[in-house]
Order: C-alpha cells, then structure tokens, then sequence
C-alpha cells in the first residue's frame, strides 16, 4: 500500500471527528446552562461517534500490532465512556471530567505513538501536536474535574472547536498531500 493511499484512507475519519468535536463544542458554548443532562448526553454522543471512528481506524491498512492495538484501546474506551454517560446522566457530569480527561489522554498517548510508529507521513507534525495537546487537557482534567461543572462545560467546549479545527486542518493536509503524490 503507498503512502498516499493511506492519507486518502485516514483523511475522511479525521474530518469526520474534527466536524463532529466542533459542532459539540459550538452547542456547549451557546447553551452552558441550559441542563447539565443535555451537556451529559452530548458528550456521550461525541465519545460514541470517537470511539467508533477509532475502532475504525484500528482496522486500517498498514498498521503495526501495537499501533492497531492503540487505537482499538483507546476506542473502545471511548465507546465505553460513552455509553456510561447514558447510565445515570446527572451522575456522569459530576464525573464527566475524569472520563473525558481520561478518554483524551489515551488519544494523545495513542495518536503520538501513532506518529512515532508509522514511517513519516503526510500531516505528520501536526498530528504529533495534536496528540500531545490532547494528552495535555487529559490531564487538565484528570487533575480538576469537579472545580466548577460551568467552568468544564465552558473549557470543553472552547477545547472541542480547537480540537476539531485542528482535526480539520490535518484531515485537509492529509487530503491535499495524498492527492500530490
């Protein structure tokens, strides 16, 4: 398989999560108080949809074991969190801090192996920064969860339209060099 078969493969589920993670965050900004339920819920759709394109990705082409197996890891985790957050709504967003800065610090440690693993590719720096600013705010939130639920809805949702543009910005870069070669 070349290089740009890969990129053409990987671009469309980069986009997918960045669209996803920027319409979430959108929502979350312009309804902090409305209910936290609704807010539980949200992020229970975008740790589904997440974990499915990760799950996805893992079955990709050229992928080594233990890159194939980050990747399902962290999906399924994903899919997991999800899933819990539908359990007891009220209940998920008092721990929704913990599981997301969870969910997201696998992503960043799962996405820079990711980097690191595979000979270079299209899009490569920034998906290395976008994994290490993941992991970062994974811990940001692994540390502080329950400071102030406005003030995570509030950082969330400024933190998913940066994610999701950065997401964008890489799928459109994986996209245009896949094209070029």
């Amino acid at each position: 398989m070349k290089l740009s078969d890969l990129g053409r493969f990987n671009w469309h589920s980069a986009l997918a999560a960045g669209i996803v993670a920027v319409v979430l965050g959108v929502v979350v900004l312009t309804w902090p108080g409305r209910t936290l339920l609704v807010l539980g819920v949200l992020f229970g759709l975008y740790l589904l949809v997440t974990g499915i394109l990760q799950v996805v990705l893992a079955a990709g082409p050229d992928l080594s074991g233990g890159l194939r197996a980050l990747n399902f890891v962290s999906g399924v985790l994903f899919i997991l969190l999800g899933l819990m957050c539908f359990r007891s709504v009220f209940r998920s967003v008092v721990l929704l801090g913990i599981w997301v800065g969870v969910g997201w610090l696998f992503r960043g440690i799962a996405g820079t192996f990711a980097a690191l693993d595979v000979p270079p590719f299209p899009g490569r720096g920034w998906a290395m920064f976008l994994s290490v600013i993941t992991a970062i705010a994974g811990v940001v939130l692994i540390t502080d969860p329950i400071g102030s639920l406005a003030t995570l809805a509030l950082l969330a949702g400024v933190w998913l339209i940066i994610l999701g543009g950065m997401e964008i910005g890489h799928a459109f870069g994986l996209r245009s060099r896949a094209r070029s070669s």
